[in-house]
């Protein structure tokens, strides 16, 4: 049995065993955190606290699902960096291209397993037959999680030969990869202007409602990528950016 993360304990002891039971505020409350809701200038949350108490203040201005996972993104500090007065901004809070030892990851990592556990996502993703955005909208709706931190769960749990990644106009800001997909598969640093991705970022083409086939070498560089084909489906996010799902092919697997 894969062992429960932090945020999944706290889950579990609290006896919550569906989506619509996890109350992030009535989950702060048995942690020690009051929460209250105001508009906040350049920060999405703060946290407040002393050694068993603490204050968490959640923009009210951002979107019912960035409320949530700021909140979430909060109690991931309380849990792991007690003692420090913090501030986490837009580029911190679901900010997947932080370093796995920077303190915003690790907040965000515990928001992801306290908004999206394993243990209940896991049986989940087993009756999704493909890795679509409508498949991930459907999910994040039932956990009431944005489109993207649905699919960077839905990326590392492994159950489908995918690859994230999130570009700018000018570089690829974050990605992420199945574990079971070859280490050679990196998304190249900038958008190739072929990419229905590119198409939708620089220009004003809409999304797909189903994944588009595209040559390989539109998104890698190895030797020999030129053969493959992959699965692209792409969706607007905030500040000019560009979020892509690419389900590789059979020979992409370890």
């Amino acid at each position: 049995m894969i062992a429960l993360t932090p945020a999944e304990r706290i889950l579990r002891s609290l006896g919550i065993d569906t989506p619509g039971e996890i109350d992030l505020e009535a989950i702060a409350w048995t942690r020690g955190a009051a929460v209250n809701y105001r508009p906040l200038d350049r920060c999405e949350a703060t946290i407040v606290g002393s050694k068993r108490r603490a204050v968490i203040t959640v923009n009210v201005r951002s979107s019912p699902e960035r409320r949530r996972f700021s909140l979430a993104h909060e109690l991931g500090h309380w849990h792991h960096h007690k003692g420090r007065m913090l501030f986490c901004g837009g580029r911190d809070v679901c900010n997947f291209g932080n370093g796995a030892l920077n303190p915003e990851r690790q907040a965000d990592a515990f928001a992801s397993d306290l908004i999206l556990p394993n243990y209940l996502l896991g049986p989940r993703l087993r009756r999704t037959k493909r890795p679509t955005l409508a498949a991930a909208r459907e999910i994040a709706e039932e956990y009431s999680a944005s489109l993207t931190a649905t699919l960077f769960k839905m990326t590392v749990l492994n159950r489908f030969p995918i690859v994230i990644a999130c570009y700018s106009k000018t570089k690829r800001r974050w990605f992420e990869r199945a574990p079971m997909i070859q280490p050679w598969w990196f998304p190249v640093d900038s958008l190739d202007r072929a990419t229905f991705a590119a198409n939708m970022l620089f220009g004003d083409a809409e999304e797909e409602n189903f994944p588009r086939k595209m040559p390989a070498d539109a998104w890698f560089s190895f030797k020999g990528c030129d053969r493959f084909e992959v699965e692209e489906q792409s969706f607007r996010l905030p500040d000019d950016e560009i979020l892509t799902v690419l389900k590789l092919p059979d020979e992409a697997v370890v």
